[in-house]
């Protein structure tokens, strides 16, 4: 079958597509020789197939190709709980108190929080859209509510604004947090705004800042709000909000005009703007000539023909090439 028919679509993707888990993952099982097509074993991630013809299956198990509208949940997550689908250890997960209608999905989460922390966490079947808000380039921003024990000086406001760098070494991006409430002598609320997915970035910045973290709830992820959600409650997105985070990732309908780019924080505490459009070309190739003045032509020579000297030549205007 030729590999350009328009009927063809890439094993990783039909995996993502069927919500068996993100296209990354697809990658690793596949890798791994996780996964057949018409009962031989694959290992080439890019091999294309016919979604209507093509029988797919990981671990022997028969993938469903069939087009399923996708499932994206906005849990409550408590603390104790692990962001993973079973736990070596024991622990509960976040998907142990999903309601009987949405146990039998293939959800995967949306990232992760760590064991202490609440708030906040998405679970979706749509592998494209957990691939894109996962990915640092895209850097959709996530805000938290973190209650500290410390007192917060406008001096650690202005260093998380800059940018600062962790024990360890890495260099942050800038991160916007503001007061919610105090400060108190020893304890204060603060809310940030993160466009990173640095692991227990707050706990770390928090401990360089001689701040020790009481509690770190999530309670936004792009246009998706926690809000009075219970802990340990979920809930669908609204169409409003799904079409939202679509957006924000890049992923419009057919017939919407794709967003522009916008400029995001960068570890140096500057922001990355798209390039400016080409200027239009000018006619023949050639430079406009520049009007002659005071005995000069402005193109580096005299009226009568000869080369000016330098310090008669006109300075080049700023952005001409040498």
């Amino acid at each position: 079958m030729d590999a350009t028919d328009s009927r063809l679509t890439r094993i990783n993707k039909a995996l993502a597509s069927a919500g068996v888990c993100s296209r990354r993952h697809a990658d690793d099982l596949i890798a791994a020789g996780r996964v057949t097509v018409n009962g031989t074993v694959v290992t080439e991630a890019g091999l294309r197939i016919d979604p209507a013809r093509d029988a797919l299956a990981v671990d022997g198990a028969p993938v469903n190709l069939a087009p399923e509208a996708p499932i994206t949940l906005a849990l409550h997550k408590k603390p104790g709980v692990v962001t993973t689908a079973s736990d070596p250890e024991g622990r509960p997960t976040v998907f142990d108190g999903l309601p009987e209608p949405w146990r039998g999905k293939r959800l995967f989460p949306v990232g992760r929080l760590d064991f202490f922390s609440e708030g906040l966490i998405l679970l979706t079947t749509d592998g494209e859209l957990a691939l894109r808000l996962t990915h640092p380039r895209w850097h959709v921003p996530k805000r938290y509510r973190v209650t500290v024990r410390g007192r917060v000086t406008p001096d650690m406001l202005g260093i998380m604004a800059r940018g600062m760098r962790l024990a360890e070494g890495e260099r942050l991006a800038p991160v916007v947090a503001r007061l919610v409430e105090g400060p108190a002598q020893d304890r204060a609320v603060l809310e940030m705004e993160l466009h990173q997915g640095v692991n227990r970035q707050i706990r770390r910045m928090c401990r360089v800042l001689d701040l020790t973290v009481l509690r770190l709830s999530r309670v936004s992820q792009g246009p998706v709000a926690l809000g009075d959600l219970p802990p340990g409650a979920c809930r669908e997105l609204t169409p409003a909000e799904l079409a939202g985070l679509r957006r924000s990732v890049g992923l419009e309908d057919a017939d919407a005009a794709p967003a522009p780019p916008r400029p995001r924080p960068t570890a140096e505490g500057d922001t990355k703007r798209p390039p400016r459009p080409a200027r239009p070309s000018q006619v023949g190739g050639k430079r406009p000539e520049a009007k002659a003045s005071g005995g000069k032509t402005g193109t580096g020579q005299r009226r009568d023909g000869q080369p000016a000297p330098r310090h008669d030549r006109p300075a080049r205007r700023r952005g001409q090439s040498s």
